[in-house]
């Protein structure tokens, strides 16, 4: 039991930035018990619209603007510090697996795919 977090791509064009669904998307990337990513990732819900009370098992899409913040945060070492039952905790290991993250998602981006996050704990 543990905060699972998924980053997934599809060649569906979604229009809704939040709470939307994706069939047949492609997982992209993985991360386990990451939580200042996944509090970075539930601001940006609430920022887009998403109006779910428990940020779990939701969708919200990932735009090439959304991208170089998350860039920008990560190098700067700015990912808001995030606790929860069974979170775990984020260390700093996780930043190179972050910025491969970031990468293969503007390739993707770049190529016409939407991409999202969302997560399960």
């Amino acid at each position: 039991m543990g905060l699972d977090m998924y980053a997934f791509a599809t060649d569906q064009q979604i229009a809704d930035e939040v709470d939307f669904s994706a069939e047949g998307a492609t997982e992209i990337f993985y991360w386990r018990k990451h939580p200042n990513l996944h509090g970075w990732m539930e601001r940006l819900y609430g920022e887009k619209g998403g109006t779910s009370p428990v940020f779990n098992c939701v969708n919200v899409q990932l735009t090439a603007a959304d991208i170089d913040r998350l860039e920008a945060d990560i190098k700067a070492g700015a990912l808001p510090h995030t606790e929860g039952f069974f979170f775990g905790a984020s260390n700093g290991s996780e930043t190179e697996g972050d910025l491969a993250f970031v990468a293969k998602a503007r390739e993707l981006i770049e190529a016409g795919a939407t991409v999202f996050y969302t997560s399960w704990w």
